[in-house]
Order: structure tokens, then sequence, then C-alpha cells
């Protein structure tokens, strides 16, 4: 399998799809694993959303268009089993929206794998504030380093928005680390 369409075409061939989809997994598990992990923060969480992840791209790849690149896709449905994970916990825990955010950085410090300083803490703290999309995008674009192109991909967005949604992001979070360490 040299090219995207080839592997592709192997993932949706029955004859291949098992070797297909174990590549697949390990080529873009950690990857997403993060991704998931900057969106639920606990472990334990993000590894139920991946595995939920993968069970939806086995079941539906026969439905990937091809109009993005596959990773693309794989960011897109992952970004959605958590958004839609938080969405079900908050709605289960009675929590609007900020208030979920604030509850998962504080559980922050009683996962056993988060290893993060205050100084990251407090970062966690700073995103948890920020809106949804905002928070998306910072996290794409700072700590995975993702391309504005292809996180418009993931995110269905136009690139001038997501700029603007990134610059307003780091200006909020500039504000809550100098409130914060005043």
């Amino acid at each position: 399998m040299t090219s995207e369409a080839d592997f592709i075409a192997a993932l949706r061939d029955p004859a291949q799809r098992d070797l297909a989809f174990r590549r697949l997994v390990e080529t873009y598990q950690e990857r997403l694993y993060w991704h998931i992990r900057r969106i639920v923060l606990s472990h334990d969480d993000t590894d139920d959303v991946l595995q939920n992840t993968f069970i939806k791209v086995f079941k539906h790849i026969g439905q990937f268009k091809g109009d993005s690149q596959l990773y693309s896709w794989l960011y897109r449905i992952a970004t959605n089993e958590a958004l839609s994970f938080l969405r079900k916990r908050s709605r289960m825990q009675g929590f609007d929206e900020a208030e979920m955010q604030e509850y998962m950085v504080s559980r922050l410090e009683a996962d056993p794998y988060f290893d993060g300083d205050a100084a990251q803490r407090q970062l966690q703290q700073a995103l948890a504030r920020l809106p949804e999309k905002q928070r998306l995008v910072f996290n794409m674009k700072y700590f995975e380093e993702m391309k504005y192109d292809d996180i418009s991909e993931v995110l269905d967005t136009s690139v001038g928005a997501l700029k603007a949604s990134y610059h307003h992001a780091v200006k909020k979070i500039e504000q809550y680390l100098k409130t914060v360490n005043a």
C-alpha cells in the first residue's frame, strides 16, 4: 500500500480489512489519543473515547468519500466523539459547558497520568474558560502544530475564522494567566 487511496481501498476490502485497520490504529492511535486527551482531559475517558472513535471508523470507512485526507476525517470523528462524550457527561451530572470544563480541570490533580506542573494546570484552567471552538483551534494549532488548512478540514470552518479564533484564544489565555499570576 503506497498511497492513501490504496490504503483506503484495503480498509474497504474484506480480505485486507483487518490488517489494514491494524495499520491504521498503529499509525494514528497516539496522535488521536493526545488530540482527544486535550479535549476530555482524563486518561480513562480518553481511552474510552478513542476506542469509540476507532469503532466508528471501522463501521463507517465505506462512507469515507475522500473529499479530505484520511487523517482529517479521523480527527473529525475523534473530535465529535470527544465533544459528544463531554456533552453527555455534563447532562448526566447537571453541568453546563463551563462548569463541566472546570470540573474536568479540577480532576486533573487526581489523575495519576497527569504529570503537569502548576504552569500546565494554569494553562488547562485557562483553556477550560475558552469557548469550545477557540479551545479546539488552540489545541490543534498550539499543541498539535496543525496547519490552518488541516484544521479547516477537521472543523469544517474557513481558515480566516480559525485564525481569528486562535488569536482570540491566545489573548484570553494571556489575560487569564496575567490575572492568576498577579
